[in-house]
């Protein structure tokens, strides 16, 4: 939980929204390890902006297994807890059905899954008894609109987070008897390099029209709803997908 003295485990933290979370979990006191994939010039840099504590950056692959059982054995032995786990690591590569050979498909859809699915079910896996030592915890998932909208160019993406929203919803009811508040935030568009290509492109103005606000949203403002999840006091919102999307999508 969020307090000082708390550890937190956030994967893709290295720009955008990872990066935000991390920045504002350090600000409240929270020791932060944060996970990145190959961007180490961007790690180093999160990690000259965090206010000084003995946070780290730790590289490894959430989609391989082996490296994930290993990112939270180094997290655990250095710091002895992991109170917070923020599954923010994710791709999100264009495939659409009628323009995508068939190779290049399942190389896709493969490398979507073990990144936005499957790696955070790795994770809560080796993070989960952790936390249930430690007498509970925070597993806050980072999903997106497209569960819902769809995604008729990025199918893998939207399928990968509608799965990690049910799972999400699963494991709430499988770990809050031992105390661990898990929840789903789903975003809209984002001010990332991520979606840079899309925001500001030769479609960025009708993109950005999508939200009544007539922008994305900031990664700050991401953050600013993981902090929130993972303090005191939120525990009855375990089991919730979280929409921020500037009112561009929105369900009953």
């Amino acid at each position: 939980m969020v307090h000082s003295g708390a550890v937190a485990l956030v994967t893709g933290a290295s720009r955008g929204i990872g990066r935000a979370v991390a920045e504002q979990l350090a600000a409240t006191g929270v020791t932060v390890a944060a996970q990145y994939r190959r961007d180490r010039a961007a790690a180093e840099a999160l990690l000259a902006a965090l206010p000084a504590g003995e946070h780290v950056m730790l590289p490894a692959d959430v989609a391989d297994p082996d490296q994930v059982q290993g990112l939270v054995a180094q997290v655990v032995q250095r710091f002895g807890r992991i109170d917070v786990l923020v599954n923010n690591a994710g791709v999100y590569e264009p495939h659409p059905v009628l323009e995508t050979g068939y190779p290049a498909w399942q190389q896709v859809w493969r490398r979507t899954l073990d990144t936005n699915l499957v790696g955070p079910a790795n994770l809560v896996h080796a993070v989960a008894p952790h936390m249930v030592a430690a007498g509970g915890g925070r597993i806050i998932n980072i999903t997106s609109r497209g569960a819902f909208r769809g995604e008729p160019g990025h199918a893998a993406y939207g399928a990968s987070k509608a799965g990690l929203n049910s799972f999400s919803q699963s494991m709430a009811q499988a770990l809050a008897p031992h105390g661990i508040v898990v929840t789903a935030v789903a975003p809209g568009f984002v001010e990332t390099d991520m979606a840079a290509p899309y925001l500001h492109g030769p479609d960025g103005d009708t993109v950005r029209a999508q939200s009544p606000l007539g922008r994305a949203a900031t990664p700050e403002e991401i953050a600013r709803v993981v902090v929130f999840l993972a303090s005191p006091g939120a525990e009855s919102i375990t089991g919730a997908i979280v929409d921020v999307n500037g009112a561009s999508y929105l369900r009953t």
